[in-house]
């Protein structure tokens, strides 16, 4: 514990008790630490945590029991703080704090610290068919409330282009969402209990952590490497940690790029089916990739992987569907948590927009065209960062993320900060990182790249900086 320096010990031991109580770490009826315990991890007397114990009992914090020790009140925690934003370093580096940013941002603010394509790349033409084909649909599709899967329609089409990556499986085995955040927030409240233990990669979606705060469970990471996640570090976190989960992006990781090699997903799934852990595939950069590439779902057959996603990079971040793929049980039982927290499936009038576009050609044609303006954009940025010392870490098969190094001396999060000033939302590495060891690298978005003023303020904050 970090002690508080303007205050005496026994403040030290009450702030350490108020800060677990703060952050859900100790609940309502929760046995607080023995004095014993507490004095030899703090590295205090006996004395001083009796005193701060008392103090804590007399504000009504916590409450003793005689011959069972001290317990924290009833009615006493207070409501779920997510975001720790009390400085402007903290705020630059909190997932929430970072995500606000860019959601929030007036129209001249420019982007490329956020994970959306601009608004002119997106199939504007196929989703208007769609919506002229929506007007003309039964008023029920309209007004109702949608099946608790969602449209078998859809349902159909997403077996359709499962199977095209080698994967069997029938409607029992996907429901639909209403988003791909809902997808895996669905999983987490089906799988997890508070306390449990999540693996995640090092760095990885910075949302994902933010989601998992949510939760209350405790988080691990992996570092993650070209080819996937370090797997000696993997095998002695399963052992050390026994996590529940295991959440990923294979292909396109995000934020790195990466795509994980097929040795690399063998090991990785023997390793968890030794360990019977679970693990969540994230694929919504999937169409991104030029040619399709290892996925644990398609080598592991939805046995003990699980497969999200949604089109929300791809087609609409505002006519928002998303997905899960597993085990037949396991979906009747999301079917049931999605019910309960969402009283149906997604909305009918996305799923229909959705399968509309699916089901021609036009969507083939616009990734095709997506792939191939991406390609010229993750070229062109490249250039234009490394004439300011900025290099990417890796050269990615696909998508619009370049994970970059910054020059020496630079951080990341006093970059951010400087070109928030200036209208430039950026995304600094360690709002990715859980072990904070990415504060000289940067997360660009490189279809938000074309405007040349990212370059000037990117110049004027590095020139300060370095």
């Amino acid at each position: 514990m970090t002690r508080n320096p303007a205050g005496t010990r026994t403040k030290d031991v009450m702030t350490s008790i108020r800060s677990r109580i703060g952050s859900r770490a100790l609940l309502p009826g929760d046995r607080l630490p023995s004095v014993r315990a507490l004095a030899e991890t703090m590295k205090v007397s006996a004395t001083t945590v009796v005193e701060a114990y008392d103090r804590l009992v007399a504000e009504g914090l916590i409450r003793a029991r005689r011959g069972a020790g001290f317990f924290v009140a009833e009615n006493t925690t207070p409501p779920l703080a997510l975001a720790r934003t009390a400085t402007p370093q903290a705020r630059a580096i909190d997932p929430f704090w970072v995500s606000r940013q860019s959601l929030d941002a007036a129209g001249d603010v420019l982007k490329p610290g956020c994970g959306w394509l601009p608004a002119h790349w997106m199939p504007q033409e196929a989703i208007s068919r769609a919506m002229r084909h929506l007007a003309r649909a039964d008023p029920a599709l309209l007004f109702d409330y949608g099946e608790t899967r969602g449209s078998a329609t859809l349902r159909r089409l997403l077996l359709s282009r499962l199977a095209d990556q080698g994967i069997a499986a029938g409607l029992d085995q996907v429901l639909l969402t209403a988003t791909g955040t809902q997808a895996l927030d669905l999983v987490c409240r089906f799988l997890l209990r508070p306390g449990d233990t999540v693996l995640i990669d090092d760095p990885c979606y910075f949302n994902f952590r933010a989601l998992l705060q949510v939760h209350q469970v405790k988080v691990v990471s992996v570092p993650y490497l070209s080819d996937g996640p370090d797997l000696a570090a993997f095998e002695a976190v399963l052992v050390a940690e026994k996590p529940r989960l295991y959440i990923t992006n294979s292909g396109l990781h995000n934020p790195t790029g990466a795509t994980v090699s097929p040795q690399t997903a063998h090991r990785l799934l023997n390793l968890a089916g030794q360990h019977g852990i679970t693990v969540i595939e994230d694929d919504i950069f999937g169409d991104f990739q030029p040619e399709a590439g290892a996925t644990l779902a398609a080598l592991d057959g939805l046995k003990q992987v699980i497969r999200i996603g949604s089109f929300s990079k791809t087609l609409s971040a505002s006519i928002r569907c998303g997905y899960i793929f597993a085990r037949p049980d396991w979906i009747e039982g999301l079917a049931d948590l999605q019910v309960a927290t969402n009283f149906g499936g997604p909305s009918p009038v996305s799923a229909e927009i959705v399968a509309h576009v699916l089901s021609g050609g036009s969507y083939r044609k616009h990734m095709e065209e997506l792939r191939r303006k991406l390609s010229h954009a993750r070229r062109d940025v490249s250039e234009r960062l490394a004439r300011l010392g900025i290099k990417p870490v890796l050269t990615p098969r696909g998508g619009f993320y370049l994970w970059c190094r910054l020059p020496d001396g630079a951080d990341s999060a006093s970059l951010a900060q400087k070109a928030l000033a200036s209208g430039v939302v950026l995304a600094p590495g360690n709002v990715f990182s859980l072990s904070q060891t990415a504060g000289d690298r940067m997360r660009f978005n490189v279809a938000q790249m074309q405007d040349l003023r990212i370059d000037q303020v990117l110049a004027e904050a590095l020139a300060q900086a370095c």
